[in-house]
């Protein structure tokens, strides 16, 4: 599970919207919890409501009741929902609950009775009902103005930009798919609308993202869209090529290695894309993906990068695994051992795996002991630790491009191509960097690198 994004709890959150608000108007709090996709729907929901005059509180105490959007991935996330329910209802007492959690109402409502309404993932309608019926709307339309790019819960200069819904795999540790349903696509045109909206707004970097980025466009055969005089069609690749004419960096996230990934990969040389792969490998040992449900052609793959790397030496390839699924082998976890040290990849998550319920791996024999699990994760984290330490060292002495995330009186926080955002590296500027700003995108001499971050100097 990814961890809830810093500032975004309302008791810290500042979300992107006028402070101003008029005597009377009805408030709203939010509590976004779980993946970017998730953000994403908070931002749609903040946004519709901004929309009908509801202001948006900074903390619990100043708004008329709160949303918590939940994420339901792993029992760990779960807990992590239940407890900033509970939070909330103390702090406020009035708690409308969204999201993945939502699918699970009873489960919800048996911990937390109080809350005033539970809705599932992407039921904005419903979610907007049970504010509605909580928090009556009264807009002043001579006042009450829906900003221009809506509500944004990340900072100004990037945007999470949602392209399909659902998931068509069967893993057998998710649920993704019951909770969110199959992969629904959205038109391109629509999606290219709202990106070019976003860049016209001063948006600087497009994170796109869904639960199965390459599948884009499936289930609408590939339709054609109009766009600007033209067709295009509802493919990754086209959709890619179209946001990479707007100039801003275009980031690619949670990408299958479906064979037309490579037709990816030159627009990333050609600098339309962000030479960066965010890939869910999961394993290399093709017993513990067949037990996962997952393609089993680790050995292939390895071919795959190499192809990629051919045509894009530059490129980043980032990827997360579990450790400790039910039935893996001393054996088959070193197989995942090697396959690293073959793969090289430059950013690598790792987490111990859980039972999820509802989740088919439950079922499956041979779950591994906690200690064994965390074994496993150290050894993997201490050689994915060695090679971008590595990586990293060879980019002492180069001069990078980077964007601008925050400066304080220490420096600047920055990263490079090869970073995104709460999840990767960052580079930092401690001298020189009084005249930067967020969102600035700046040249960098590399002089220092360390496990997972880089220093450098202003060009």
């Amino acid at each position: 599970m990814s961890q809830n994004p810093p500032l975004l709890r309302p008791d810290l959150a500042r979300t992107l919207v006028p402070d101003f608000r008029r005597d009377g108007q009805p408030t709203i709090g939010m509590v976004s919890l779980g993946c970017p996709k998730a953000l994403v729907d908070s931002e749609r929901i903040l946004t519709r409501l901004r929309a009908e005059g509801y202001a948006i509180s900074p903390d619990y105490k100043g708004a008329d009741a709160v949303i918590v959007n939940t994420c339901g991935f792993l029992d760990s996330a779960k807990a992590e929902s239940l407890e900033a329910i509970g939070e909330a209802l103390q702090e406020n007492g009035r708690v409308i609950v969204t999201g993945c959690l939502g699918a699970e109402p009873q489960y919800i409502t048996g911990a937390h009775p109080k809350v005033l309404a539970v809705t599932g993932p992407h039921q904005y309608e419903a979610v907007l009902d049970a504010v509605h019926g909580a928090v009556p709307p009264a807009p002043d339309p001579f006042i009450d103005l829906l900003p221009a790019t809506g509500v944004s819960l990340t900072p100004r200069h990037y945007s999470y930009l949602k392209i399909s819904e659902g998931c068509n795999h069967k893993c057998k540790f998710c649920i993704i798919p019951d909770m969110r349903g199959r992969l629904v696509s959205r038109p391109a045109h629509a999606v290219l609308r709202e990106a070019e909206k976003l860049v016209e707004a001063g948006v600087k970097e497009l994170l796109v993202i869904s639960q199965d980025t390459s599948a884009y466009g499936v289930d609408r055969k590939h339709y054609l869209s109009p766009w600007k005089g033209d067709d295009v069609r509802a493919h990754i690749t086209d959709l890619a090529r179209e946001m990479g004419k707007l100039g801003a960096w275009v980031r690619l996230h949670y990408v299958y290695p479906y064979p037309h990934v490579r037709q990816l990969i030159p627009l990333m040389a050609d600098g339309l894309v962000l030479p960066y792969l965010d890939i869910p490998f999961q394993h290399a040992h093709p017993d513990v993906l067949k037990r996962m449900a997952r393609p089993a052609a680790a050995a292939k793959t390895l071919d795959e990068i190499a192809a990629w790397r051919a045509v894009c030496p530059d490129l980043t390839l980032r990827s997360t695994f579990i450790v400790g699924y039910p039935g893996e082998t001393e054996a088959e976890f070193q197989t995942l051992l090697d396959w690293l040290d073959d793969a090289q990849l430059d950013r690598v998550g790792c987490f111990q795996y859980e039972n999820v319920a509802g989740a088919r791996s439950n079922d499956l024999p041979g779950h591994v002991a906690p200690d064994v699990k965390q074994d496993r994760w150290d050894r993997f984290m201490e050689k994915a630790q060695a090679i971008s330490a590595a990586k990293l060292a060879r980019k002492v002495g180069k001069v990078l491009e980077a964007i601008v995330d925050e400066v304080d009186a220490d420096g600047a926080t920055c990263r490079t191509k090869a970073d995104a955002p709460e999840i990767d590296g960052n580079l930092f500027i401690d001298e020189g960097f009084e005249g930067l700003s967020p969102g600035d995108i700046v040249k960098v001499d590399v002089d220092e690198a360390g496990e997972y971050d880089l220093w450098g100097r202003l060009v």
